[in-house]
């Protein structure tokens, strides 16, 4: 018996002529959820010299042009942002797309922009456990106290609460083996990089099983992604000399730069 595989799809984010075309998100939007797909994404790139729309703000546009996707960010830069705000962002987010949310987070690659964010890149893992850990608390908790290395909250509220019981899934964006652990102990959900081979993949997908094993975790009940890029050529002959690949590769680099490192584009998403 075959297993369907659900697909997930970028949102129109970036745009290179640098007029926003709210009426092409839009359609693509509503033609994506017609043709079946499970759910939409984004990402999050804040400097940079492409116009790209902010994730948060662009899934709540689509949260009200929607019915049925679940909306997606792969992933949320958490260690850049305030715990508190973001936790607040994200409910709101749940309860506009009524419960559709998928939570992706991850470090990033470039520690150089974290001066930009007026805090260093010293101890950043550390400070992005503690932020996806107080925003579990926030979700889930009437009243949180909380005294932790880079915040501390002393019998704080938080209203309304997500939608998602006990929160929206929370997905880790992770390649090293300590990253997974983090994922395991404290998430719901991988996101494999479109930018790793199938092989790598597949290499990330079998330490964090032994890990989930070694938690007491079911593996059934943790979701698993990877993100695919998809170059789409106009007729079989492009596709066979690899000239859509080509195409794609003088197009998009440009587009994809942050403090002088390369980013991938995401075209599309697998989810099993």
């Amino acid at each position: 018996m075959k297993t369907r595989v659900p697909l997930g799809i970028a949102i129109p984010q970036m745009f290179l002529a640098g007029r926003v075309d709210t009426r092409r998100i839009r359609d693509f939007l509503t033609r994506a959820e017609s043709l079946g797909f499970e759910s939409a994404w984004v990402l999050e790139q804040v400097l940079g010299s492409i116009p790209s729309l902010e994730p948060l703000e662009l899934l709540t546009y689509a949260a009200a042009i929607t019915e049925r996707m679940r909306l997606g960010a792969a992933v949320l830069l958490a260690a850049l942002r305030s715990p508190v705000h973001l936790a607040k962002s994200l409910a709101t987010l749940d309860h506009l797309s009524r419960g559709r949310l998928i939570v992706g987070v991850g470090l990033g690659a470039n520690p150089r922009v974290y001066p930009a964010y007026g805090i260093s890149a010293d101890r950043r893992a550390a400070r992005f456990a503690e932020a996806i850990r107080l925003m579990q608390r926030l979700w889930t908790e009437p009243r949180v106290t909380f005294d932790g290395q880079f915040w501390k909250l002393d019998n704080a509220a938080m209203e309304p609460k997500p939608l998602q019981k006990p929160h929206p899934p929370i997905w880790f964006g992770a390649h090293h083996p300590l990253a997974l652990q983090r994922a395991v102990e404290i998430g719901s959900g991988f996101i494999g990089a479109g930018s790793i081979s199938t092989k790598q993949f597949i290499e990330e997908v079998q330490t964090l099983r032994a890990l989930l094993e070694k938690a007491g975790r079911d593996p059934a009940t943790f979701a698993v992604g990877k993100r695919v890029y998809v170059a789409v050529a106009q007729d079989r002959g492009h596709t066979a000399n690899g000239s859509a690949r080509s195409t794609a590769n003088r197009s998009l680099p440009s587009a994809y730069r942050s403090g002088g490192r390369r980013k991938s584009v995401s075209t599309g998403w697998r989810r099993s």
